[in-house]
């Protein structure tokens, strides 16, 4: 490592992780979101690595141990992991490091619980829940639908403009994490609820106004991110789900969806968005997991489900779970 970047103070981490924002907000273009996310994981880092050679493996794995020590989920452990790896990349890449310490590093296992995601029954009637007749009810009722059937981030959903949805081809252009941008297909279903929308509702939001955003409040702004937490929040429990519903857990619903129709996992990572593959892996578990619990139900007891052979009725039943 070269001489100033050895951390003599309490700041040199510090500004080395400045550099590293800067080019993550400039060259990589990340969104806010993701900035603060390195920033807090960094300055976190920073404090613990003050006065510790930055070069050596053992100062990452003792922070690495810290970690795990203060009691962090293994999510949240593998993510900082991941800012750690992105960061000594970029210090390399700036020659500010001669060797890469993160090499050693191993990311924990996480999904100890299985994604969240809603049975279709669950679905149907949180998507039924809003009332169509009503311009407030109609947009719901179509961001419900655009939610489930394209799998966004709930950010992504709200930052889609009206020219991003081609009706008539039905795709939606998205623009993702690091401003990557991808058209996922919409579905029947949601084209008929965007029509209905587009077609009266929107307009009667808007009353006069303009808007670039597709989904608009009755004041004209475009929706954002906490007010659709609440509203999704709120058609939860008026149809009876948990309480912690959440649009992630209308994402995880998609791609489970999408899974049990026979879509292969590399074509949903690229469907919801997921840089790497291994991040559409925790569905294929889940996925794994109920056909496994619903062959136990089938099985004769005291025979182990490897060793019974079900009929071909039941197997092309747990074949369509």
């Amino acid at each position: 490592m070269q001489a100033s970047t050895q951390p003599e103070n309490d700041n040199a981490v510090a500004a080395l992780a400045e550099s590293f924002l800067g080019f993550c907000r400039v060259e990589k273009g990340l969104a806010p979101n993701s900035i603060t996310s390195y920033r807090l994981d960094l300055q976190r880092f920073a404090t613990f690595a003050a006065k510790r050679d930055l070069e050596q493996q053992a100062t990452l794995h003792a922070y690495v141990d810290s970690l795990r020590e203060s009691g962090l989920s293994p999510r949240t452990i593998a993510r900082q992991i991941t800012t750690l790896r992105n960061f000594y990349a970029f210090l390399i890449q700036e020659n500010r490091l001669g060797t890469d310490p993160t090499s050693g590093l191993v990311l924990p296992r996480q999904w100890k619980t299985l994604p969240k995601f809603l049975s279709l029954d669950q679905v149907d009637k949180l998507l039924d829940a809003p009332d169509p007749s009503k311009p407030n009810g109609s947009r719901d009722r179509a961001m419900l639908h655009l939610l489930y059937a394209t799998g966004l981030r709930v950010s992504e959903l709200c930052n889609v403009d009206v020219g991003g949805v081609n009706l008539d081809v039905g795709v939606v252009r998205v623009m993702g994490k690091g401003r990557k941008e991808r058209l996922v297909p919409i579905g029947k279903s949601a084209i008929e609820a965007l029509t209905s929308y587009l077609q009266t509702a929107r307009g009667a939001l808007l009353d006069g106004r303009k808007s670039r955003a597709l989904f608009v409040t009755n004041r004209g702004g475009p929706m954002t991110r906490q007010g659709f937490w609440k509203l999704l929040k709120n058609y939860g429990k008026q149809v009876g789900l948990w309480q912690n519903l959440t649009p992630h857990v209308l994402r995880h619903s998609c791609a489970m969806s999408l899974l049990q129709a026979g879509v292969d996992t590399t074509v949903i990572a690229l469907w919801l968005g997921h840089a790497d593959v291994r991040s559409t892996q925790p569905y294929l578990h889940a996925d794994l997991t109920i056909k496994e619990k619903a062959l136990a139900l089938v099985t004769p007891a005291g025979v182990a489900p490897g060793r019974y052979k079900p009929p071909d009725a039941v197997l092309a039943f747990l074949e369509a779970l």
